[in-house]
């Protein structure tokens, strides 16, 4: 018998069609199925690499709404099927390396699994700023039974979870090698230290986005802070985004520069105590909704959804 491709780019990704295509070859040993297998397990591939990626950009306070994770979901599935039947050279590698084993198809599990199983549209499934530690392990291990050489591709399947481990990881570095920063940063405000790491962790991206000198160093600004013309210290220039009148562009801005991140909370709460600006964010930013839109208010960010980016990321640090 012919058998359609899984992923065909002219079908779209839920095919059931396709997948009983598969499982009749299957059954019957065609090594036609052995390739759709393997290519099937390369887009479950690509789509938890999509999808971790996605995570990662939620983690850094570019959370969407459920309605736009659903639609992003459903195009990355696409995405992956059309960029597996291009390949990537996993199939290829799977495929020798099951050609290799005999009996590679036997069994009516050769294709019995959901092909988008593991990238599946879940409405809150997909975290963003207050869950990046969700993990997609389970998803392929769900799905590498769909061959009878599973524990062969499971092997570099289960290396997607590793983007979505590091998120958790580097949050949790993050949090640790700030945290005594700002406990002084603190002490010295009356804020939360915790609404203070939440900032830092946003302006610089979980310390992923941080502002770089011309060498390529990294200048410890963690806040954003701009070089005004009384800041006496080092500058990093750099392109930023700026919002003027709500819409979003790209500018060259001079920023801040410090020797150690320590210098860097230490100048953050100077600037809060000095600047009459933040004097209500003193004296009112005990809660996190209250400090996050005092922010705005002061003209910290030109981002018209600041505040709300701001108590996301402020929320996650609270419940790690």
């Amino acid at each position: 018998m012919s058998l359609k491709p899984l992923n065909d780019p002219n079908s779209l990704a839920l095919d059931v069609q396709g997948l009983n295509s598969l499982r009749q070859s299957a059954k019957q040993n065609s090594p036609e199925a052995l390739k759709a297998s393997a290519q099937q397990f390369e887009g479950l591939f690509i789509n938890m690499m999509l999808k971790s990626m996605r995570q990662a950009t939620a983690a850094a306070g570019q959370e969407q709404s459920q309605d736009s994770q659903l639609y992003t979901s459903m195009l990355d599935q696409q995405l992956s099927q059309t960029m597996a039947q291009r390949g990537i050279g996993l199939a290829d590698m799977m495929l020798r390396q099951m050609q290799r084993q005999p009996g590679a198809l036997s069994g009516a599990n050769a294709a019995g699994a959901n092909p988008a199983g593991g990238a599946a549209a879940v409405p809150g499934q997909q975290p963003g700023v207050g869950s990046p530690s969700a993990s997609t392990g389970t998803a392929v291990d769900a799905n590498a039974s769909t061959v009878g050489a599973a524990a062969a591709a499971k092997r570099p399947l289960r290396s997607a979870s590793a983007p979505a481990s590091g998120v958790v990881a580097r949050v949790q570095s993050f949090l640790q090698g700030v945290g005594q920063h700002a406990e002084q940063a603190s002490q010295r405000t009356g804020l939360p230290s915790s609404f203070i790491v939440g900032q830092a962790a946003l302006e610089s991206g979980w310390g992923r986005r941080q502002i770089k000198m011309s060498d390529g160093s990294t200048s410890h600004n963690l806040f954003g802070i701009k070089a005004g013309p009384s800041w006496k210290g080092k500058v990093a220039e750099v392109v930023t985004t700026e919002y003027v009148g709500g819409v979003a562009q790209r500018k060259v801005a001079k920023f801040r520069a410090y020797d150690s991140y320590a210098e860097a909370f230490n100048d953050y709460a100077s600037m809060l105590l000095k600047n009459p600006r933040y004097q209500s964010v003193l004296a009112s930013g005990q809660t996190v909704a209250g400090f996050a839109q005092g922010m705005q208010k002061a003209g910290y960010a030109t981002d018209p959804a600041y505040a709300d980016k701001l108590a996301r990321v402020i929320r996650r640090t609270m419940s790690t």
